[in-house]
């Protein structure tokens, strides 16, 4: 137990914005050789510390607050509303309220622990929630979203180097279905990073039409190959993009998706680390990012095509001022109405929110306008 609290006092004393928890947890975990149940009780108690921080004080990370970290998870796994909504403002920095619609409903979401979602190849899904077993179920609105509700490591089954499912989060899921490429088209994805979302494209377009992925790390871009060659995704090009107005290509596109950088706030309850490394300032920066990346891929979609923009946070900044911003700036762009998902009521509107609290994932914010005939 010693070395348990001394892993996760060091992860919570030496993680920063440039040395996120989560990866710092991981390293040291793999220095440390640690049976994996050990493992996981080291990394219950650092989501607990960072989840439950604003409870704890600024005293140095010792057991102590371990502990309190812990009793407070277990109680609200055991009873949420036994939690306020004025106490559970606690769970994030004081600037959120100026720039999120703070509700008890997203705030209960925020501590409660995260779901891992797994995106099976299309028409797959209830059969692979059943293989899996262990009370994994599919989603009746997210055609082929699982809850993996088990133990076991899904990237060392047989499914996984298959190429049988990705391991995708519900809201990103939904993103690629409110884009509804058709097989044939071309699109682009224009900050593919690590390619998540342009696997979905793919899938979606029954990997028949063309789909450039660019980034501006070249690393990104190579682990998106080898997740492409898994999942036997071969109807894409890669190439860098910094996000200026010298585009990757001259090919316009059917669609456009601008997964944008921002703050994540959509991801915190995920990453409990980032409430507390992330800055108003942050979100006023990225949120002009934003606008010039939309503003530069614009120019490469067709009369007719779509562009799509959509960011994993939940600021005003970064979602509605950049959506009103592009609907006045873009000359020859309307507002499109993003489609419904299965079982939903028909939708009119060309922005949706995706909170957490409503499909136990990420937040989301996505946007859609149609380039004029």
């Amino acid at each position: 137990m010693d070395l348990i609290i001394k892993i996760a006092t060091r992860v919570v004393t030496e993680a920063s914005e440039t040395k996120p928890a989560d990866a710092l947890l991981r390293a040291l975990l793999k220095e440390s050789r640690l049976p994996r149940a050990d493992s996981a009780e080291v990394a219950e108690l650092v989501f607990a510390y960072f989840r439950w921080r604003g409870w704890l004080g600024a005293e140095v990370a010792a057991a102590p607050q371990f502990e309190k970290a812990m009793d407070l998870d277990q109680r609200f796994q055991r009873d949420p509303i036994s939690f306020s909504d004025e106490e559970l403002k606690r769970a994030v920095p004081e600037w959120t309220m100026d720039h999120v619609d703070v509700s008890g409903g997203w705030l209960r979401s925020l501590q409660a622990r995260p779901s891992l979602w797994i995106r099976a190849k299309r028409g797959q899904g209830e059969l692979l929630a059943k293989h899996f077993g262990e009370g994994s179920i599919a989603d009746a609105t997210v055609p082929d979203a699982v809850q993996f509700r088990g133990e076991t490591d899904l990237f060392r089954t047989p499914e996984f180097h298959a190429g049988e499912f990705e391991i995708q989060d519900i809201a990103s899921q939904i993103v690629g279905l409110l884009c509804a490429p058709k097989p044939g088209e071309t699109w682009w994805d224009a900050c593919a990073g690590e390619g998540g979302k342009m696997l979905h494209l793919s899938e979606l377009m029954e990997n028949k039409g063309l789909i450039w992925a660019s980034d501006r790390a070249d690393w990104r871009l190579k682990r998106l190959k080898q997740r492409a060659g898994r999942a036997k995704v071969f109807n894409y090009r890669a190439a860098l993009w910094d996000g200026s107005t010298r585009l990757p290509t001259k090919t316009k596109f059917d669609g456009i998706l601008v997964d944008a950088p921002c703050s994540g706030v959509g991801t915190w309850q995920r990453n409990p680390h980032a409430r507390w490394t992330t800055t108003a300032n942050d979100v006023r920066e990225l949120g002009e990012l934003q606008k010039q990346l939309l503003t530069n891929a614009a120019a490469a979609v067709k009369p007719g095509g779509k562009l799509i923009y959509s960011v994993c946070t939940l600021t005003r900044s970064e979602t509605d001022a950049v959506a009103d911003f592009c609907s006045q700036a873009l000359r020859g762009f309307a507002p499109l109405a993003l489609p419904a998902l299965p079982n939903e009521r028909p939708a009119s509107s060309a922005r949706r929110w995706i909170w957490p609290q409503q499909f136990f994932g990420n937040g989301m914010f996505v946007a859609a306008w149609e380039a004029a005939k």
